[in-house]
């Protein structure tokens, strides 16, 4: 039996992370603020990094309860992150659920992980500065991924 969901009280001014639901976007995350509360679980939320097709500003979009969390909590990233760990990785304005693929390198003086994106079949290359300790928002809850 799984436990009841604790539900989250958004309001005006809150930071939160919009789980995109669109094909070439399934497990990413991005920034935003809420807007306005709307009627039907909806909100207004103005995204951080994602700017208007003109860029002349913020992306501002309509969405659903469902596609917002909380912020995750800011941990120190371990000194090292371990074969198949699951990690977020800060690329193209958000971050995206990936797992570690590789051993820690020194690039450039960066130390560098391989990440595998499941979503799009890539193994890409990243420093350890973009990427973070994943997180899941599960029942209203974070958990930590090990």
């Amino acid at each position: 039996m799984r436990p009841p969901m604790k539900r989250v009280n958004y309001n005006v001014g809150d930071k939160v992370e919009v789980c995109s639901r669109e094909e070439g976007f399934i497990g990413s995350y991005f920034k935003a603020t809420i807007v306005s509360c709307l009627q039907n679980e909806k909100f207004m939320i103005r995204y951080e990094n994602l700017l208007l097709d003109d860029e002349s500003g913020p992306l501002i979009e309509i969405i659903n309860r469902r596609e917002l969390r909380p912020l995750p909590p800011r941990v120190r990233n371990p000194p090292e992150f371990h074969f198949n760990q699951k990690v977020d990785v800060f690329d193209n304005d958000g971050w995206w659920l990936g797992e570690i693929t590789s051993e820690k390198t020194l690039s450039e003086n960066y130390y560098c992980y391989n990440v595998y994106f499941n979503t799009t079949d890539q193994t890409i290359y990243y420093p350890c500065d973009r990427i973070r300790v994943h997180h899941e928002w599960i029942y209203g809850e974070w958990i930590l991924e090990r």
